[in-house]
């Protein structure tokens, strides 16, 4: 199948590791040119080598800290002034683990910034373009915490739904003009944000990473985590001309893991 992505130009999120750099390798294999985005040049320049090997379209990168608001207007201006993006996939780190009613509220708004204020910021800028040429794609990663929240992760279970009724409000509004907003919903993908949030419940149960993980993956139907790519050739196709009727949906990629309908 034809995705219709070798002439299209997508800026990726968190893509010097993890879920962002598995997108950005998909899209890149499948003829998209694709920009790098993070918060260090040392960390994007080897994943861009990397991808640029062989990827087949133009692979570039955009130093931006999203936690800082400065930053992120200049990010806006780069990206204006040089090839708009005709797909923007919206990821970011999250907060470290806490309990909700342990919740310092000194770190709300930093992290409201980085996860919510600087990604809709950024989408808004880049959405003239994508409304005035009549195609779009507009895709957030989000958690299964907007689903069903996970325990001791309350500060990122709260901020990554805001973004999941910013979605959904704002597909309506766009869809006329051939631009789409979608979630994707990650399970339990293998990444170091996984493992790191499996230690942080080894160390508040007394268990073992190892045993912590066999649980975590004893309640997977699949039985087993999924891998990067796994994830990231589903958001592929729903940034592809392929998924054009497809919007205001978020969906699992989660090996059955979410068990309500």
């Amino acid at each position: 199948m034809d995705l219709e992505l070798s002439r299209r130009t997508a800026l990726v999120l968190g893509a010097s590791g993890g879920l962002g750099r598995a997108i950005a390798e998909s899209l890149a294999a499948e003829g998209a040119n694709v920009i790098l985005g993070g918060r260090s040049a040392e960390r994007l320049e080897p994943v861009r080598s990397a991808i640029a090997a062989s990827a087949p379209g133009r692979i570039s990168t955009l130093v931006t800290d999203l936690a800082d608001p400065a930053a992120v207007e200049q990010a806006i201006a780069e990206l204006q002034a040089g090839d708009r993006p005709d797909i923007l996939v919206l990821n970011g780190g999250g907060p470290a683990p806490g309990a909700m009613a342990a919740l310092e509220a000194d770190s709300l708004v930093p992290q409201f910034r980085a996860m919510v204020e600087a990604p809709i910021r950024i989408a808004t800028a880049l959405l003239p373009h994508m409304r005035e040429q009549r195609f779009g794609r507009i895709l957030v990663l989000l958690s299964s915490g907007v689903v069903q929240p996970i325990p001791n992760l309350g500060l990122s279970n709260t901020l990554r739904l805001s973004l999941v009724g910013w979605a959904k409000t704002l597909a309506a509004e766009v869809a006329a003009d051939g631009v789409t907003v979608n979630g994707l919903i990650p399970g339990r993908i293998h990444t170091d944000r996984v493992d790191q949030l499996d230690a942080a419940a080894a160390k508040r149960t007394g268990k073992t990473a190892e045993e912590v993980a066999a649980a975590s993956r004893a309640t997977i139907p699949m039985g087993r985590y999924g891998a990067p790519r796994e994830f990231a050739d589903a958001a592929c196709f729903l940034c592809s001309g392929r998924a054009g009727y497809i919007t205001g949906t978020s969906l699992r990629v989660d090996g059955g893991m979410l068990r309500n309908i």
